[in-house]
Parts: C-alpha cells; sequence; structure tokens
C-alpha cells in the first residue's frame, strides 16, 4: 500500500446516528485540558477532521469521536468530538456511541451490571452509566455537563419569515428551539427540504443578529443546531427535527439537544426535577432525560449571586451498537485529501 499515515476506527450508531470511534492514528492533541485540545485541533489539525468526515470516507451526516487520554486524573478517557459541522465541546450521541465501543471491545475493564466510565470532554467531565449484560452494552445513560437557558422569548428577523419567536438553551452546544409550525412547515419527513431551509435560515439569522456565547468559557460560541418542535410536543413527550449546520438533520434524539431543551422546559416551570422526559428524533428513535440537580454557572467577573447562570444537570438514556470496524488510509496521491462536499 502507498498510505503514509492509518488511522483505526469503530463505526457505531447511536439511535439511527453514526459515529466513528477513532481509536488510533492521531496520537496525542497537545493541550493542558480538552478544551485546550480542541482549540489545538482545530487550528492546526482539522484536516483529519475532513478526511475522515467528508467523502468519500464519509458522508454528508458523519460524526466521530477521536479517543485521547484524559487531562484530569479522575477521568478514563479524552474525547474530541469532530463531525462534518466541525468540532463540537460535547455530543450526547457521540459520547453513548463511545461508551459502548468501550464496553465491547474490552478497552476498559467491565463489571456487571453497571460499568461507570467517567469521560473528559471538552465541555467538561460526563459519567456515563453503561448497563451491561453477558458482555454487551445494552444501554448507557449520560450524566451531561450542567445546561442552563441564555434567553427565553427571544425574536430573530429571518429572510422570508419575518420576525420568528425562539428559545435559546445550552446543553453542551447552543440551541435555538421554536415551535416548526411557527414557519408553517408540517412535521412530515416528506418535507425535509423546507424544514432544512427554514432551521438553517434561523441559525443565520441567530448567528449574525444574537450571536451565543458561553459565559465561562467564550471559545464555546455560535448556535449550530435548531431544535424544531412539532405541534403537541410537551414536557413529558417532545418530537422534533434537529437541524445541523451546515445542513444536516440529527438522526437520533440529540443528547446534548435533549438537555438544552429539558433547560428549556424547566426554566418555563414545565418540567420538574426527577422526571422522565421523552424526546423523540426526526426518525422516530428516542432518548429518556431526567435533571436530576440544580446549581449556578459562576460566571468570571460577575458577583456572585446573582451574577451566575441557573443551571440543570440532566440525565440522558440511548442505545447504541457497534456497526464495524475499519482502518482510513491516506495515500499522497489520493485527490481527496479532505474529502469533499458535494
Amino acid at each position: 500500500m502507498r498510505s503514509s499515515r492509518v488511522f483505526h476506527a469503530v463505526d457505531s450508531h447511536t439511535e439511527g446516528m453514526p459515529t466513528r470511534v477513532i481509536t488510533g492514528g492521531v496520537g496525542v492533541i497537545p493541550g493542558a485540558t480538552m478544551s485546550d485540545r480542541r482549540r489545538h485541533f482545530i487550528d492546526h489539525l482539522d484536516h483529519i477532521r475532513l478526511f475522515l468526515m467528508n467523502e468519500p470516507r464519509g458522508h454528508a451526516a458523519m460524526s466521530g469521536a477521536i479517543l485521547q487520554p484524559p487531562t484530569r486524573p479522575d477521568a478514563d478517557y479524552g474525547i474530541l468530538f469532530i463531525e462534518t459541522s466541525g468540532c463540537l465541546p460535547m455530543c450526547g450521541h457521540g459520547t453513548i456511541g463511545v461508551a459502548t465501543v468501550l464496553v465491547e471491545t474490552g478497552m476498559v475493564e467491565v463489571t456487571e451490571p453497571v460499568t461507570t466510565l467517567r469521560l473528559d470532554t471538552p465541555a467538561g467531565l460526563v459519567v456515563a452509566r453503561v448497563r451491561v449484560e453477558g458482555g454487551a452494552a445494552k444501554s448507557v445513560t449520560l450524566r451531561n455537563v450542567p445546561s442552563f437557558v441564555l434567553g427565553l422569548d427571544r425574536t430573530v428577523r429571518v429572510p422570508l419569515w419575518g420576525e420568528i419567536p425562539y428559545d435559546l438553551a445550552f446543553g453542551g452546544n447552543f440551541y435555538a428551539i421554536l415551535p416548526l409550525d411557527r414557519l408553517g412547515i408540517p412535521f412530515e419527513r416528506a418535507e425535509k427540504q423546507r424544514i432544512m431551509d427554514a432551521g438553517l435560515a434561523v441559525m443565520a439569522a441567530v448567528n449574525a443578529q444574537a450571536r451565543p456565547v458561553h459565559p465561562a468559557d467564550p471559545g464555546i460560541n455560535g448556535c449550530h443546531h435548531v431544535y424544531l418542535a412539532a405541534p403537541g410536543s410537551d414536557a413529558r413527550h417532545s418530537r422534533h427535527a434537529m437541524v445541523i449546520h451546515p445542513g444536516m438533520f440529527d438522526r437520533s434524539p440529540c443528547g446534548t439537544g435533549t438537555s438544552a431543551r429539558m433547560a428549556q422546559l424547566h426554566a418555563r416551570g414545565e418540567l420538574a426535577l426527577h422526571t422522565d422526559f421523552d424526546n423523540e428524533s426526526f426518525i422516530g428513535t428516542h432518548f429518556t432525560g431526567r435533571l436530576v440537580e440544580q446549581g449556578t454557572l459562576a460566571v468570571p467577573g460577575a458577583p456572585d449571586p446573582p451574577g451566575g447562570l441557573t443551571t440543570v444537570t440532566p440525565t440522558i438514556e440511548g442505545r447504541a451498537w457497534i456497526t464495524g470496524t475499519a482502518q482510513y488510509h491516506y495515500d499522497p496521491e489520493d485527490p481527496f485529501p479532505e474529502g469533499f462536499v458535494l
């Protein structure tokens, strides 16, 4: 073979959404924290993401995770999340995929009925409790990073749609949340192109007019996800289409999106702590969420209280399946070393 570099991967899907778990070939990314490593990767190593996520090795809705040694002593592994949209601070479906891969490949010591993994992500420490039967990962429950609402009842001017109301919440990434019927589009897969166009228009308008910035970590900024809730959605069962930059739907119910949605519902007084929340994806798969704790996010330079934001800590339960293993080879003569987008 003429390859000058090889990446080792275990492919999986979480409730329909892929996670290509990169187990070797990248090396240790420089940085004192996973957030630092994310920044270094974006600035110097993004060609690896493009190579692995874009066609012809990936596809328009590809998502992945790069395993790293942890940067903190209380974690088992570090994770860097990659997808066609970029390098994310946190990815819920990706973490469920990683936890499943770690257990089912024997990369961690497995105990039954529950194997607990502590995972170092750019957004913070995430704890995954993997339910194991006969060595197989049956489900994963994540304790995600604290989530919060940055604004309720905001409006944004969207070309072709006018003034659109939305809520803005953080669940590991920022989400604009609004009812799909406000855009006059039915919640039907046959309308997927209109839903996609509308979601991307809302996303662009939010970023142009009121780009969100994480109060405690300015490196986390921008809205790259729009949660379009189907008619009849409430705090017990919510259906949605999740539009993701630069133009794909989340096939899974979206872990960080479930977290943001629960934070929004809690802020509106509709979802109490310790109450199950069923979040359903555009393809009909489900995550079960629950808010287990309330806290405060300290904002640097602001008095505390009242300078901190109220947070809620979510858990999300979902399932993943290993779909294959692969080695991806880089040939210096390949005309698409960073893939392509059609």
